[in-house]
């Protein structure tokens, strides 16, 4: 069993990754981190002012597989190995049942959650396998069980998601590498806020309450736990 502690948190300029970086800092981690949004990298920077030997942090579009795999490789060669992979990228778009459902909408949720997703675990895999100890925690939905209506492609991608974090745990029950998915609902951030001025956010869950969850999926007292759907949406009603 490894004694490294080495994580990629895709998406980890966003919210929850925010409030996920501390947590993993504070266990002496050191974080490959991608993003997509400049300002969202530069807010990261002035917060966590990070060494270059605790951080790497580059922009990678997560739905290209070179790339993914680029960035997989860089952060192994930089800190020695990888064991914890973290995947926070995505994005949602309803209000279109499935026979308004254009192509560029459909394949969009498909690219956003769950082929960047794949992309993500499919080059961090063969890394773990060496060491014979890893923890995978991607985010998943609620709309992935409840699935309502208006949203179907968001549906099909994040449930796209679970059953990949299921299949990855199936495959790697021989080892000591475990694959969970989270499911979460609207979370309370300012931008879910602002997209929905008039709705009552008191119970919606906080980005920290769910890093919380991923910070102890990241760790050894987890290792029981496999294949998991975990909800992470407390008392939200959406």
């Amino acid at each position: 069993m490894t004694g490294s502690n080495i994580a990629i948190v895709t998406g980890g300029t966003g919210s929850v990754g925010r409030a996920l970086v501390p947590l993993l800092i504070q266990r002496n981690f050191r974080l490959g981190v991608t993003y997509i949004i400049p300002e969202e990298a530069a807010a990261f920077e002035r917060d966590f002012d990070l060494d270059a030997d605790q951080l790497l942090l580059r922009r990678v579009d997560a739905v290209d597989p070179t790339a993914m795999d680029r960035f997989v490789q860089e952060t192994v060669d930089t800190f020695g190995g990888l064991n914890v992979l973290v995947c926070l990228v995505g994005g949602w778009a309803g209000g279109r049942d499935v026979h308004e459902t254009d192509n560029v909408r459909f394949d969009r949720m498909i690219d956003l959650n769950l082929r960047s997703t794949f992309n993500a675990v499919r080059a961090a895999i063969p890394h773990m396998r060496d060491e014979d100890w890893g923890r995978i925690i991607m985010l998943g939905s609620r709309q992935a069980i409840d699935a309502p209506a208006g949203q179907a492609a968001y549906n099909v991608a994040k449930a796209g998601v679970v059953a990949l974090a299921k299949s990855v745990a199936r495959e790697l029950s021989d080892t000591n590498v475990t694959s969970n998915v989270l499911l979460a609902s609207v979370i309370d951030t300012e931008r879910t806020r602002g997209a929905l001025p008039y709705a009552d956010y008191v119970n919606w869950p906080k980005p920290d309450e769910i890093a919380n969850v991923i910070d102890f999926l990241t760790g050894h007292r987890s290792a029981v736990i496999d294949g998991a759907q975990i909800p992470v949406w407390g008392a939200a009603e959406f």
